[in-house]
């Protein structure tokens, strides 16, 4: 039973990185965004996609966890 939950972990990575592999392959055509006047060098789609998907990533738990201190500590003030 151990060896049939690592083959299907195996599969189910592989299956992740084939997907990302082709998402990185269909998206080469290069794009450049206008953000408050900058103009950010041309760059693959598929780059630009995943940076801000790795950018939400670190900000997410991030504005998460500046939330729950504030809420913390009014509750504590209350208390």
């Amino acid at each position: 039973m151990r060896n049939l939950k690592r083959v299907l972990l195996v599969v189910l990575i592989l299956l992740f990185v084939l997907a990302i592999l082709a998402f990185v392959l269909e998206n080469q055509q290069p794009v450049s965004l206008l953000f408050l006047g900058w103009v950010g060098p041309q760059l693959p789609a598929s780059l630009v996609t995943i940076a801000a998907l790795l950018f939400g990533m670190l900000i997410g738990p991030l504005l998460g966890w500046l939330v729950g201190f504030t809420i913390r500590g009014r509750r504590r003030r209350l208390a």
